[in-house]
């Protein structure tokens, strides 16, 4: 059994720790949240041990692995002491709020040979993968361009002002909506290397923008469109999608289904000239405990079997959300003056 703890114990962490709570092979020991009011209840309603020092927690409880799912300027020394402590990590996104910081706690995972992943979940769902398969098989021919896209109703007021909100705690939509947009790019069709024409948009925030808008040019040379808004109340919840667009058809994917569009009969995948759609349903993969997609399940599964394999090889590694974080930090000056 993997001894493992949890640092923060919001939306997310609370969801982790549904998934770890009833997970067969780990054995979750310990939680740790500055709240008194939520440590209150897990006392009385669980059999965890409860801390409000992360430090403290991760010295008295013998731990093997530790998943970190507090607000995201935390991140950088939470991760930085696990890791000095011999520690597993996993860490939700964005990584880091500065790119240097991140890419140095990167580089130390990967000299003390700890398995290290950052909680883009997006990676795990089963229409982006199968999207993967089909560009990785050249279905569409040579992509040539692509467009990334996210939109949802986070920030709708003046006075709406969470750590998301605020520049030196959340990052703004760029760090927590943005990420997840700029990581499926990466993932699917190569890492983003330039960016021009940035510009950052105040809807409702004052201190941050809300909406993002950009051409990213990729390792490859292909080039596409960045169009993030995460104060867009046409969305009942936040909607991600990647459309690739190639020599011989199209690609069209978010969380719910999957496009395809071939100019030419496929019979190798078995496709018809022209549309089909592949629903998530048919495409998700088992995991041991659903919660809120299977997505979350899978990318814990994920690292805890990494963990049981005694593999750093990891898809959504620090060193993948490093990537992530200096494009952003990219975006952030060429798109300085254009609030």
């Amino acid at each position: 059994m993997i001894r493992t703890g949890i640092i923060g114990l919001g939306k997310m962490g609370i969801s982790h720790c549904a998934i770890l709570g009833a997970h067969q092979d780990i054995n979750l020991v310990a939680v740790c949240d500055a709240s008194s009011l939520v440590l209150e209840a897990f006392k009385k309603h669980s059999k965890y041990q409860c801390f409000s020092d992360y430090k403290r927690m991760i010295d008295s409880t013998e731990l093997d692995a530790i998943v970190i799912a507090s607000p995201t300027r935390f991140h950088d020394e939470m991760v930085s002491y696990a890791l000095e402590k011999g520690l597993h990590v996993f860490c939700e996104k964005p990584f880091s709020l500065e790119y240097a910081k991140g890419k140095e706690l990167a580089k130390r995972a990967k000299q003390l040979n700890l398995v290290n992943q950052v909680g883009y979940h997006n990676r795990f769902i089963g229409t982006f993968i199968e999207m993967k398969r089909l560009l990785k098989g050249g279905v569409i021919g040579p992509v040539y361009h692509f467009l990334a896209e996210s939109y949802g109703p986070v920030v709708l007021k003046e006075s709406n002002s969470t750590w998301r909100s605020k520049p030196a705690e959340g990052g703004g939509c760029l760090y927590d909506y943005a990420s997840h947009t700029i990581d499926l790019v990466n993932f699917l069709l190569g890492r983003p290397v330039k960016v021009s024409g940035t510009q950052l948009k105040m809807v409702f925030s004052k201190n941050v923008e809300d909406a993002v808008y950009a051409t990213l040019t990729l390792e490859s040379g292909i080039s596409g469109q960045l169009s993030v808004n995460w104060s867009d109340e046409t969305h009942r919840k936040m909607n991600t999608r990647i459309t690739a667009i190639g020599k011989r058809g199209q690609l069209i994917a978010d969380a719910t289904e999957l496009k395809i569009y071939v100019t030419a009969e496929n019979s190798t995948l078995n496709l018809e000239k022209g549309w089909t759609i592949k629903n998530i349903t048919e495409l998700a993969g088992n995991v041991n405990f659903y919660l809120r997609g299977e997505e979350y399940s899978a990318q814990i599964d994920y690292f805890i079997n990494a963990i049981k394999s005694k593999s750093v090889e990891n898809k959504s590694s620090f060193e993948n959300a490093c990537q992530t974080d200096q494009l952003i930090s990219m975006l952030q000056a060429d798109g300085a003056g254009n609030y």
